[in-house]
């Protein structure tokens, strides 16, 4: 019964000769909500150019990693290497350098070849080890990492003799205890000795972030349980970057897409052209909170939930179920704050364990527009007439702007505007 919350949006401004006005009044007819509206989009605006992506900047709030060793690491979790982005994965201004320079050493990381994909079935009772010992080849590329970052100026020599072949021993120790702990319940595995020598890889063609990780720096980070790059285009298109990105950019429209165009209606497998539309400032992306909610309730028992948002301007509701679902931009008003409305559901959670199945319609949903709300926090009841099942139920409220999209923030590491808690219904 705990909660998470936040995120904002803030305004946008328009320059150019030619200035389009492209605004119109748009009659919203909410068939969940108690609350329609007749709302204007106010004034439109031309597009900024995008800055230039030389350019290196501080990163935001929280972006690096606490040691400020890179913006992105992998450990083993679960059977599998996954990805973690510190923050909103953001390079330090030290890093962008590095890269910008692109010298030998900078922009660089140590790559070495993977070694889960070359693991046969690993036997339950050897589990354990085999993986304490690949997450100490992730940390060995780590702290050489580390090293490179300090001292790999030094020259390519050092960097062979100094860092890679001491990783290397480090290496082929490791994996010959990988070898031993299967080969006792299991298969021997064979050739992971070929596995032990490593390289420098420049990280802007890797798609593998600062690590570079245990892919060989030519495979994108395609890493061992099929996590990371292979899925977000790094496999493909590490080298051809986006600015900023990162990543090579799969797709930024609908051009390419199989599916057939989205039509405004609540169908799936299809492709939405809409342009994202407005993002606002940090300090005015939306955020809500439930602020009180009971902790049981007897079946069918009518209750009330107390929300509280902020920065939310709960005018905008375009009814998914006459095609308003996706259809309209993100848009802001004259103080920056996301125009929309809020959504509340309760579902009964069938398993505590394991993701709920994700389309089954909710016991209870709403969508509130009343036409309120500003930067000061301010307080809204929702009263659920009761749920008709016992057990545990998950009750979520989340901002949706006018087309019923969760608010875009300003940064990639602040949490959206998004809560829930659990009830005991008896």
């Amino acid at each position: 019964m705990r909660r998470s919350t936040r995120a904002r949006r803030s305004p946008g401004n328009a320059r150019s000769k030619r200035l389009l006005a492209v605004v119109g009044t748009l009659v919203v007819f909410g068939g969940i909500v108690a609350v329609t509206q007749i709302s204007s989009a106010q004034d439109r605006r031309t597009n900024n150019p995008r800055p230039a992506s030389a350019q290196c900047v501080e990163p935001s709030p929280g972006a690096t990693a606490p040691s400020g060793r890179g913006s992105t690491t992998r450990t083993w979790q679960n059977g599998r290497w996954v990805r973690n982005h510190w923050g909103d994965g953001q390079q330090s201004v030290a890093e962008c350098e590095q890269v910008k320079e692109g010298g030998a050493m900078g922009g660089s990381a140590i790559a070495c070849p993977d070694v889960t994909a070359k693991l046969p079935q690993v036997p339950a009772r050897t589990r354990a080890e085999v993986d304490r010992n690949l997450a100490l080849l992730q940390t060995q590329i780590a702290e050489a990492d580390r090293r490179l970052a300090a001292e790999g100026s030094k020259g390519e020599n050092f960097v062979r003799n100094s860092i890679l072949q001491p990783l290397a021993s480090k290496r082929r120790a490791t994996l010959e205890r990988i070898t031993i702990a299967i080969d006792r319940a299991g298969p021997r595995p064979q050739g992971l000795g070929q596995l032990a020598e490593c390289q420098v890889a420049p990280t802007g063609n890797t798609g593998g972030g600062n690590n570079g990780g245990n892919t060989g720096g030519n495979t994108g980070g395609n890493t061992g349980g099929n996590s990371g790059g292979n899925n977000n285009g790094g496999n493909n298109n590490g080298g051809n970057n986006a600015p900023g990105a990162g990543l090579g950019v799969l797709a930024n429209n609908c051009d390419n897409s199989q599916l057939e165009p989205h039509n405004g209606f609540q169908n799936g497998n299809r492709c939405v052209s809409t342009e994202f539309g407005e993002v606002g400032a940090a300090a005015n992306n939306p955020s809500l909170l439930i602020t009180q909610f009971p902790d049981q309730v007897g079946r069918n028992q009518a209750f009330t939930l107390r929300v509280s948002t902020r920065n939310l301007v709960r005018d905008r509701f375009l009814a998914a179920g006459q095609g308003g679902y996706y259809v309209e931009s993100s848009l802001l008003n004259e103080q920056g704050l996301v125009r929309g409305h809020f959504h509340t559901a309760c579902r009964m959670l069938d398993n505590l364990n394991a993701a709920p199945e994700p389309q089954e319609v909710p016991a209870f949903f709403v969508a509130t527009e009343d036409g309120r709300g500003s930067a000061q926090p301010d307080e809204v009841t929702i009263q659920i007439p009761g749920l008709p099942e016992s057990g545990t139920a998950q009750c979520s409220v989340w901002a949706g702007d006018g087309s019923h999209r969760l608010p875009m923030m300003e940064r990639a590491n602040q949490t959206p505007a998004f809560d829930s808690v659990r009830i005991e219904v008896n």
